[in-house]
């Protein structure tokens, strides 16, 4: 697809997630179910390998299959590169890019913090690596290291390629800084809504996990974004103080909104949610969101 840029990476984007046998191996045949009804959707596009697509899991025959199943959705699509290892991301982002995504998605390497020379030099290897495919920049609250706005002002001007950044966001004075590097700015589908209104430009979305078209449709109603607030309160904060991680809680949105076969399965070691807790939840998102399930699958 043609390379995005920072004026162009916009919308609501949605993730593949791994639908998993009970050996924990990958189920193609549901993962190309999913990708057809995502593929067939509203969505501005698609992307693989976040902290949602289990990406520190994978081998790397996996990663290549599942790359190879996004990459024909028929819908702009990114690929995500992300590994702790900077030597074994540098290997992902080689490949990845031979299949031209609209942008690669990279972490800064995650065993030990870096530096500001040692994120700078990272990224300009991984631009090299890159050639024209643009990049990404995750840095989700997890990562070991942060990236204020005063660094990420920095990289951009210093990596003409790194067109956006994947974060949790921030308050008005954070986003007043971190727009002044010129990347396009995305933030979890949660805030989109009151984040936009300080100036986000778009979400690579955890609501799209619950309805792909409802996250588009509503992406920006304030009103919908308290009531899913009220949802995930009921539903979502009660698995996560139960030590449920965020691949398990994107499943389980996945399973409630009930679009696909994804199932709540996440891999070894992690803690699924269970079907009873899929089942409680059902009603309540219904009755609080009506509107992102007005569509059917």
């Amino acid at each position: 697809m043609r390379p995005l840029t920072a004026d162009s990476l916009r919308g609501v984007w949605a993730t593949l997630l791994l639908p998993l046998n009970a050996d924990d191996s990958i189920d193609f045949a549901r993962l190309q179910a999913q990708v057809d009804v995502l593929g067939a959707s509203q969505l501005d596009g698609l992307y693989a390998h976040g902290t949602a697509g289990e990406f520190q899991t994978l081998t790397e025959d996996e990663f290549d299959r599942i790359n190879e199943v996004l990459a024909g959705a028929g819908k702009p699509f990114q690929l995500g590169a992300s590994h702790p290892s900077a030597q074994l991301q540098l290997d992902r982002v080689r490949r990845a890019a031979a299949l031209a995504p609209g942008a690669i998605q990279v972490i800064l390497p995650d065993w030990l913090p870096l530096n500001d020379r040692e994120a700078l030099d990272f990224l300009r290897r991984v631009a090299d690596t890159a050639g024209d495919v643009p990049l990404v920049l995750y840095n989700p609250p997890h990562a070991k290291t942060p990236v204020r706005p005063e660094l990420l002002t920095s990289l951009a001007a210093a990596v003409p390629s790194l067109i956006g950044l994947k974060t949790a966001g921030g308050d008005k004075a954070w986003f007043e800084q971190a727009l002044k590097s010129g990347l396009s700015i995305f933030v979890p589908g949660h805030f989109l809504a009151s984040m936009s209104l300080l100036g986000a430009h778009g979400s690579y979305s955890n609501v799209a996990a619950l309805s792909p078209n409802g996250s588009v449709e509503h992406a920006r109603d304030v009103d919908v974004e308290r009531r899913i607030g009220e949802f995930f309160g009921q539903h979502v904060v009660p698995l996560q103080k139960a030590g449920l991680s965020n691949p398990a809680l994107d499943k389980f949105l996945a399973a409630v909104g009930d679009w696909a076969d994804v199932g709540t399965r996440v891999r070894w070691p992690m803690v699924s949610a269970t079907r009873g807790q899929v089942e409680a939840a059902r009603p309540d998102a219904r009755r609080l969101l009506p509107e992102l399930f007005a569509d059917s699958w």
